[in-house]
């Protein structure tokens, strides 16, 4: 089997001996290289490549975020950690958009050994033959949104506002219309009518925020584009519903903020594959769905069978191009399957498979071939069969406020 590169960068020399140190036992397994500085790390990367750039944040010259941005920029799929001991908030919050993973020293060899290891292993199983050979038949992917970008870039500054994202997404109609409709609806809860992008960004919160703009842009990016079998309100609709259910429920299992933020961004993307497929090889996919409606079949069976590959899995692979954090990309990835997934802990997968399981059977409309099933085997072994009863009656309060199911 092929050794997994994995480059450590940190300008202190003692770091790098005590990582070498520290993970002598994985040598059989990676193939590990240092470099003492940003510039050093580049070099290497050109000319052996790695798997996975593990960064100190704090180094002269070029600082750990602006490494990672260019590794994103010239080599995006490389798996991106942060590991400083730095705990400057404005530093870390540039480092937002590059890094995939921020790991704070001191980081013992477990918990290391187990982040890149976790990383490698969601890349390598969304990296087959059968993937591959889907994504090489279609001529692009699309590129991550701009105005996503946009924001990202302004969350890395210093200085960076909730007034100046707010002023961002006002130079998009559409992406101000749809956060003043969503802030104004039920579904978010906000106590009084929101008249402008700025009073909206201060009541949801930049990370809410920055789930809407990743998702209206994804569904935008595809506005002109064959989608047969697809319809686009229908599978917006469904979206956003599998998305506030999957908040709902890590909020009911009282889980931190991040979790909660994660899974309604993977609940808003999970069915981005979709959009890919119908996009790229609308012919194809057209007969894949025909076929899942013959026979009765679901759609990702369907595409398993034709294509080697799911919606899920494709989904997961762009997802994980564009640098979102592994937990999404996990998300999204094993949405229909997550046995398939090493984790056994509750996590944005457990929220948001529940939750597009439960949507869907509480929505008749739109259905492409047969409604998905739970992963009971799964839901077992989180001991979390019980919860499926308050988790349904949450996703009916969600469906109420206005959710359709779209496959």
């Amino acid at each position: 089997m092929t050794k997994m590169r994995i480059l450590f960068v940190d300008d202190q020399q003692e770091v790098l001996r005590g990582l070498e140190r520290m993970l002598h036992s994985m040598r059989n397994e990676w193939e590990m290289g240092f470099a003492g500085s940003a510039r050093e790390a580049l070099g290497i990367l050109e000319e052996t490549g790695a798997d996975v750039v593990v960064s100190d944040m704090k180094m002269p010259g070029m600082d750990g975020a602006e490494l990672l941005s260019e590794v994103m920029e010239r080599y995006p799929q490389v798996i991106r950690i942060i590991l400083s001991g730095h705990s400057d908030e404005q530093a870390t919050m540039r480092s937002i958009g590059p890094t995939h993973q921020y790991l704070v020293k001191p980081c013992n060899a477990d918990t290391l050994k187990a982040t890149i290891g976790r990383a490698l292993g969601l890349r390598r199983l969304l990296a087959d033959d059968s993937l591959k050979q889907v994504i090489s038949q279609i001529r692009s992917l699309p590129s991550i949104p701009a105005l996503y970008m946009e924001i990202v870039k302004e969350l890395r500054l210093q200085d960076s506002s909730l007034k100046k994202v707010g002023e961002i997404i006002s130079k998009d109609v559409g992406m101000t219309a749809k956060v003043l409709q969503l802030v104004n609806s039920a579904f978010f809860g906000v106590p009084r009518h929101i008249s402008t992008p700025a009073q909206a960004v201060g009541l949801l919160g930049l990370e809410t925020v920055r789930a809407l703009v990743l998702s209206v842009q994804v569904f935008s990016e595809f506005r002109n584009a064959v989608l047969p079998g697809l319809n686009m309100d229908a599978l917006w609709a469904h979206s956003m519903a599998v998305g506030g259910g999957a908040k709902a429920i890590c909020r009911s299992e009282k889980l931190d903020d991040k979790v909660v933020d994660d899974a309604f961004i993977a609940g808003l993307v999970h069915d981005v594959g979709k959009l890919v497929l119908a996009a790229g090889i609308p012919r194809k996919y057209k007969e894949i769905l025909s076929a899942a409606q013959r026979e009765g079949a679901t759609s990702e069976n369907a595409e398993g069978r034709a294509l080697g590959t799911t919606h899920a899995e494709v989904g997961g692979y762009l997802l994980g191009l564009w640098g979102l954090p592994d937990p999404i990309v996990e998300a999204v990835a094993f949405h229909h399957q997550p046995s398939r997934c090493v984790s056994r802990v509750f996590s944005p997968l457990t929220a948001v498979h529940a939750a597009d399981i439960l949507v869907c059977s509480l929505s008749d409309s739109g259905t492409v071939g047969a409604a998905p099933q739970i992963d009971s085997t799964y839901l077992a072994e989180l001991k979390l069969e019980g919860r499926l009863e308050p988790w349904t009656d949450i996703c009916r309060k969600i469906g109420e406020s206005g959710g359709a199911h779209a496959g």
